[in-house]
């Protein structure tokens, strides 16, 4: 049996190589992972475009990762052939935050396909401790927990209410995740985004009852949705910082706003504002084993419409030549999905 695995590398920004390289070796409480679908993240697209901060190229991407056993140890929970989903967040389980079980914001957090190479590649060795049985879903469905998980931490975080008057700001696969965890604990979901087509997908394949497209007259328009009192849960799903600032003005008195997104800014806002609203402000921050069993769960009770989400697919050996198209919004990308 060969020894070598193909590998698509991201070299430089904007340049990516299938090469061949050495399968990994599985140390001490390690498993041998024959990777089978690996979903493409915003975060994928930034490090194709150069624009992850803190990145060392080159770099295997691939965080949202299905698979097979392909070697588990003696003893371990896992068997060679199980379908299985990887939490991608390596903690190191003393920080001060792991000792709160709080994985998700470790203060030496590395997160494969970002500080450490992914899964484009045919395998993958990992820690046991962060592969998980996928039972009773696909392996697409597979490939999709981690963003979907995001979602609903930041759902979760915030606490979010059955009857209470939710906007999502941003359209993407986080900000769907959100949407669709928020409409599973009963609350009214307004989707905020530039995007039509966006827009018009989520309210036809997530069930959002009402969406406004940014423009001159969008606060007008979630005023009169909200009867001037706007909403009680805002949740920034942008990534953009002038777009993070404004939606403060959309937290009802007494409100909560969540940032899901990341940016490199600072931000700033009015404090009198902040304060007249006693506004609580929540970072929310990728997802812990929780979120991932609140995803799984509403997978299998067929919650969630992964097959709508899935708008494209890849032969892993076509990513060099076929990535560059899931940059252009003409393609209408949701979630694309690489078979390996």
């Amino acid at each position: 049996m060969s020894t070598n695995m193909l590998t698509v590398s991201c070299v430089t920004p904007g340049n990516l190589s299938l090469e061949q390289r050495e399968r990994p070796v599985p140390g001490p409480g390690e498993v041998l992972l024959r990777i089978r679908r690996v979903g493409v993240c915003g975060t994928d697209l930034h490090i194709f475009s150069g624009n992850q901060p803190y990145l060392q190229y080159p770099r295997v991407m691939g965080h949202e990762i299905a698979a097979v056993v392909e070697w588990s140890p003696a003893g371990s929970r896992l068997s060679a052939g199980d379908v299985v989903y990887v939490m991608p967040y390596i903690a190191c389980g003393h920080c001060v935050a792991c000792r709160q079980g709080k994985t998700n914001c470790c203060v030496s957090l590395q997160v494969l396909g970002v500080h450490r190479d992914g899964a484009l590649a045919e395998y993958l060795a990992l820690p046991e401790a962060y592969v998980h049985k996928a039972e009773g879903v696909t392996l697409d469905q597979a490939a999709m927990v981690e963003f979907l998980a995001i979602g609903a931490h930041a759902i979760r975080r915030a606490d979010v209410q059955a009857g209470q008057r939710v906007l999502v700001v941003g359209a993407g696969p986080i900000g769907m995740a959100a949407m669709i965890f928020a409409q599973l604990r009963g609350a009214s979901v307004t989707a905020l985004d530039t995007r039509a087509d966006r827009l018009a997908f989520c309210e036809r394949e997530l069930g959002i009852a009402r969406s406004v497209a940014i423009g001159p007259d969008d606060v007008q328009a979630l005023s009169a949705q909200t009867d001037g009192e706007f909403f009680d849960v805002v949740f920034d799903a942008t990534g953009n910082a002038k777009a993070i600032e404004r939606g403060f003005g959309f937290v009802a008195h007494a409100g909560q706003y969540v940032l899901i997104s990341i940016v490199r800014d600072n931000i700033t806002f009015s404090d009198p504002e902040f304060h007249k609203r006693e506004t609580t402000l929540l970072g929310s921050r990728n997802a812990t084993t929780e979120d991932f069993e609140t995803v799984l769960q509403a997978m299998r009770a067929g919650r969630v419409p992964t097959d709508a989400l899935n708008t494209h697919r890849l032969k892993f050996t076509e990513l060099p030549e076929k990535f560059p198209s899931l940059l252009d919004p003409a393609q209408g990308v949701v979630k694309a999905i690489v078979e390996i």
